[in-house]
């Protein structure tokens, strides 16, 4: 998943992200709410993390632009401002969830988890092709029962790969959706993970269409290896 961080205390934003990213998001960061309007307009997130005291617009302003432009993103209000008032205001702005600060890093997590849940692709706790299996919550994946050891970033794209099972998707989704704004289009990062993930999970799921892009299947429709 792909998410958007609007937060300008750097310690904060810095130690968010980091959390992010070992758990499998690919993170962006945005520093003020010009820059998020920006950010949300121009890329397709799956979910954004919106503080509220932001400079140049305040988080508030920049929720109602987005709905108002039309986007059905998920947006978690993260925010030190934690009376009644203050949160009516950020779900009447068309949030769709308030987190105060401070916070517990792993209950900012399953609020995540929630919001991805409520999305046109849906996410359900254990993903599952043939014998392969993949558990959304604790991020673990077996084959045949047999425990496959993932890094972070293996794991993000075995997952996005089964979420769209049996349906082809190119390089550049892959990496809209995969990795962040500092991916190289012209590097061979994807096929590197590719490659190892075909060697962890074993016999052939993952194909390759030549020119279009990679197809998680248990069929043979598609040609290359």
């Amino acid at each position: 998943m792909r998410i958007l961080l609007v937060e300008d205390e750097s310690r904060v934003a810095g130690f968010i992200a980091k959390g992010l990213r070992e758990h499998s998001y690919a993170v962006d960061l945005a520093v003020n709410g010009g820059e998020a309007l920006h950010a949300a307009q121009a890329t397709q997130y799956d979910l954004i993390i919106l503080d509220v005291m932001l400079p140049v617009r305040d988080g508030y302003e920049v929720c109602r632009d987005l709905r108002r432009a039309g986007s059905r993103t998920p947006i978690l209000m993260l925010t030190a401002r934690d009376s009644v008032t203050d949160r009516i205001t950020g779900l009447d702005s068309g949030a769709d969830d308030y987190l105060t600060k401070p916070f517990d890093f792993e209950e900012l997590l399953a609020r995540l988890r929630a919001l991805s849940r409520r999305q046109a692709v849906y996410r359900p706790e254990l993903l599952r092709v043939a014998d392969l299996e993949l558990n959304t919550s604790n991020h673990t994946a077996a084959r045949g029962g047999r425990g496959i050891v993932l890094t972070a970033k293996e794991y993000a794209l075995l997952e996005y790969l089964m979420l769209n099972e049996n349906r082809i998707v190119g390089r550049e989704e892959i990496a809209a959706h995969v990795w962040d704004e500092n991916f190289d289009p012209f590097s061979n990062t994807i096929d590197v993970h590719i490659k190892r993930l075909r060697a962890k999970i074993g016999a052939p799921l993952i194909h390759t269409r030549r020119g279009e892009g990679y197809l998680l299947s248990v069929g043979q429709g598609a040609s290359g290896v």
